[in-house]
């Protein structure tokens, strides 16, 4: 049977995937280093989801945890992003990149987003991303992160012209890291709840508030067909 790690930051994004993986089967529901967790076999899948927190920090912690104490045989990651360029508010899109905007070693001679020590600009494993678009028919965007909430215009113009990307979040590029260091796929579905612009923090307060449902839906869909 595989393993998927799960890895959601947000209370209010985690609460529906117990309602939807409910429709699936019993859902184990407990602590997992100190973090709420659940568990539902979904197939020939057991899924073991964890409420992280927000942040690079808070995420990467939970992916190692999976790996090495679940031993997941893939990371997953559902959550809300800021659209930066080329989406919209509520489309929902597959990270097809990833990369921590953040990262700044520009005082001594690198380019911003540069980790000397390591890979800093990561792909989405091609095959699971190939078997998650063809299930779910979304398109894919480069994802960027930092542990910051994006709501300045200049800011997000200054992410998108020297990283290219399309969407904004707290947590994907550093559990994207993880999952290289790892050798372990990784996968991320996200939904845009705001423009990453002046006006995000309403709007994305009302988004998560309203705590939807499609992600979890779509990523148990996946589930079924890997």
């Amino acid at each position: 049977m595989k393993t998927i790690g799960l890895v959601i930051a947000d209370e209010y994004e985690y609460l529906p995937f117990l309602r939807v993986a409910a429709t699936y089967g019993e859902v184990k529901e407990g602590t997992f280093r100190t973090r709420p967790c659940a568990e539902v076999t979904v197939n020939d899948c057991r899924i073991a989801a964890v409420s992280c927190g927000i942040g690079k920090v808070a995420a990467a912690t939970a992916a190692a945890f999976l790996i090495a104490d679940e031993k997941a045989d893939y990371i997953f990651n559902i959550g809300l992003s800021g659209a930066v360029s080329g989406l919209h508010e509520g489309e929902i899109a597959l990270g097809a990149s990833f990369v921590e905007c953040d990262f700044d070693l520009t005082a001594i001679g690198r380019k911003q987003g540069e980790n000397p020590s390591k890979d800093w600009l990561h792909e989405a494993d091609k095959d699971l991303l190939a078997k998650a678009q063809n299930v779910l028919g979304v398109r894919t965007a480069a994802f960027g992160c930092g542990d910051l909430f994006l709501a300045d215009p200049i800011k997000k113009d200054f992410f998108k012209d020297t990283f290219a990307i399309n969407a904004f979040d707290m947590e994907t590029g550093a559990v994207a890291s993880v999952c290289k260091c790892a050798g372990v796929p990784f996968l991320s579905l996200r939904q845009m709840s705001d423009s990453a612009d002046d006006a995000s923090a309403e709007t994305y307060t009302a988004v998560n508030n309203a705590q939807p449902e499609d992600l979890a839906k779509m990523i148990l869909k996946v589930t079924q067909n890997i």
